[in-house]
């Protein structure tokens, strides 16, 4: 499996997932569209055997603060095997490379799966946001996390032989 930075020619298999994973709520191709090319965004791609199985996205302006996942999702059938724990260790690298200090996110009330891999790499819950998922009237947990605490700990685990973030695998030019 290789994980690597998305390009505009991944959209219509990043949709794909997107609405399968949020069938009720899913983001338009527009304002993925939109994402894929800010400069202020980091979206990457999680390929097995040259098939795009799920995806995730980072808002960080470069030298800003604070940063915001914006979204990991990944084929049902590969939900579980560790790549969206493999996807966001990667976006907060780069929210780290970036400067950021600390990262945010909402996740759905009703994810529970979600809301149990932030807690284990460290974000805590800031407090609610009721019903914001619409039309589900799904309350979203805002989480945040300290981004510098996180990177001396993944060092600490890394001298331990833990794991580090994932090398992320530039997109080779479609010619």
């Amino acid at each position: 499996m290789t994980i690597r930075i998305a390009a505009p020619a991944d959209l219509d298999a990043i949709m794909a997932i997107e609405n399968a994973s949020f069938p009720t709520d899913a983001w338009s191709a527009e304002s993925m569209a939109a994402e894929l090319s800010s400069e202020h965004s980091h979206y990457l791609v999680d390929e097995d055997a040259g098939a795009i199985i799920g995806y995730a996205g980072l808002r960080a302006i470069r030298g800003s603060a604070d940063a915001d996942i914006q979204t990991i999702a990944l084929l049902e059938a590969r939900r579980g095997e560790g790549r969206g724990r493999a996807l966001l260790r990667a976006l907060l690298a780069e929210a780290s490379a970036r400067r950021a200090r600390e990262v945010f996110l909402e996740v759905r009330a009703d994810n529970p799966g979600a809301e149990a891999l932030y807690v284990s790499e460290g974000f805590t819950e800031l407090g609610r946001r009721p019903r914001y998922y619409q039309p589900d009237d799904v309350d979203a947990i805002v989480m945040r996390l300290d981004l510098r605490a996180w990177v001396s700990a993944d060092a600490a685990a890394s001298h331990a032989g833990g794991s580090n973030p994932p090398e992320i695998v530039p997109k080779e030019a479609n010619v």
